[in-house]
């Protein structure tokens, strides 16, 4: 089993930057962490959740939806066993709970699809005012 716990929420202004990080533990039918692609999805108030970002394992790719492109950076530390959401120029519309999530990757992964992650952590609220 593995768990991720995400952290660096809050409340920020438009405009402000923040820095998000989920760590994880443990190790899923033996693998590695670097083994997992990892992803953030955003849950906004009466909004589906939306996909942000994946990176797959060894920085072999990375994904961005077109929501954050150009703001965001995702990236991980294997040492640490931990991935990192970097978002600047931050909207209110930015504002929800900011989730991690980790996938073993094969081919049948989609790094947008919420349903293809096997592990997802409890979440960090972000409200960016206006």
């Amino acid at each position: 089993q593995m768990q991720l716990v995400e952290s660096g929420g809050g409340l920020v202004r438009a405009g402000d930057s923040l820095s998000l990080s989920c760590a994880a533990s443990g190790r899923p039918s033996g693998r590695t962490f670097d083994d997992l692609g990892g992803g953030w999805f955003r849950q906004a108030p009466k909004k589906e959740n939306e996909f942000l970002a994946a990176i797959s394992r060894h920085n072999e790719n990375i994904w961005y939806s077109r929501s954050v492109k150009g703001r965001s950076t995702i990236s991980r530390d294997d040492a640490k066993n931990t991935v990192y959401l970097q978002m600047n120029s931050l909207k209110p519309e930015d504002s929800g709970v900011y989730y991690c999530a980790a996938a073993v990757v094969t081919s049948t992964w989609a790094p947008d699809l919420n349903d293809t992650y096997a592990y997802w952590g409890q979440g960090t609220r972000v409200t960016v005012s206006s």
